[in-house]
């Protein structure tokens, strides 16, 4: 779905020297903490959610909705229209994941459904459009465009963080099962396309979005190149059009990579991770393959009771002064 919301970013607190002695993840992140320290209440836990793809955003969006308040950051190296999520058709598609509970799985496809249907139903459907886009309603949650070498570069400026990152977590939690499921589509213009057709097991589909129709796909397990393959390209429009013949009239083909995030299945899980500079809490919320658009709602809400769960408790705000008699 598109989206026309802007997210508002304070960063100038990132051009100050540092003064004293630091570690190594506090220079890359020069300044942050004093950043937010200064333009956030102080008596909320602070929390990041590392990623900016649909889980990422969505997670982000949860945690300011929900209750007790807390100060949100989402810190992400690349933003919308270079994510992952980007790519996607976005068709709501349920997908399985063999290890996480089937109630659980419908539980979070249906709050996703939910949440989806009543924008399809409000007045903001035309300019969501078909498919989902990351994007924000009006909770104010600032995006810190950075790219983390390591999660400790957040500490101890957060309580906790929540990492989206999909396939970056092999490098930021250290996990070798995530690897890439590589995924190449076509977008084309083709208006009078109106119903989606899906052959077999999905490997070949036409999906009618709000301003072109997207022709897919492939899913390559452990590849990693970005690259569109021209070859691939010739055989996903000759099997869609074998599908959808009208579609050789169509115009405006652009080719388009994305690498989901499989291998493992979903990983949603808190996680104390203790070093030198201290206790670093985690929640972990990646691997949902290219099933995110279908749950990222519901397995969103979840992580956000996690991390709120996670959360140190907070201070009580200062006691107004006693008025003088």
């Amino acid at each position: 779905m598109g989206s026309s919301v802007t997210f508002p970013v304070s960063l100038r607190a990132l051009d100050q020297p540092l003064t004293g002695k630091t570690s190594v993840g506090a220079r890359a992140f020069c300044g942050f903490q004093g950043c937010f320290c200064r333009e956030r209440p102080m008596h909320q836990p602070q929390v990041a959610v590392v990623g900016a793809g649909v889980v990422g955003l969505s997670t982000a969006l949860c945690l300011s909705q929900l209750g007790p308040p807390c100060a949100v950051t989402v810190v992400a190296d690349k933003v919308t229209p270079h994510t992952t999520s980007d790519v996607a058709a976005g068709m709501l598609i349920p997908h399985t994941y063999p290890d996480i509970p089937i109630s659980k799985q419908k539980q979070w496809f249906r709050e996703t459904f939910d949440h989806l249907f009543a924008i399809a139903n409000s007045a903001e459907a035309e300019d969501a459009g078909v498919h989902l886009v990351s994007g924000l309603r009006a909770s104010g949650v600032p995006i810190v465009s950075r790219r983390l070498g390591d999660l400790w570069e957040l500490h101890p400026a957060f309580d906790v963080v929540v990492n989206c990152s999909g396939l970056g977590s092999r490098q930021l939690a250290g996990d070798a099962e995530v690897l890439p499921v590589r995924g190449q589509v076509l977008r084309v213009r083709a208006p009078w396309v109106k119903h989606f057709i899906r052959e077999g097991a999905g490997l070949t589909y036409v999906y009618p979005g709000a301003s072109d129709v997207v022709l897919g796909g492939t899913r390559q397990e452990g590849a990693w190149d970005l690259r569109p393959d021209a070859q691939t390209s010739r055989d996903i429009f000759s099997r869609c059009c074998a599908l959808e013949p009208s579609l050789r009239g169509a115009a405006g083909l652009r080719e388009h990579v994305g690498l989901r995030p499989g291998g493992r299945g979903v990983r949603l899980q808190a996680e104390r991770v203790r070093g030198a500079a201290g206790t670093l809490r985690v929640v972990h919320h990646y691997g949902h393959g290219g099933g995110g658009v279908a749950v990222h709602w519901g397995a969103a809400l979840e992580a956000a009771r996690l991390a709120r769960s996670c959360a140190p408790a907070a201070p009580a705000p200062p006691a107004a002064p006693a008025p003088r008699l």
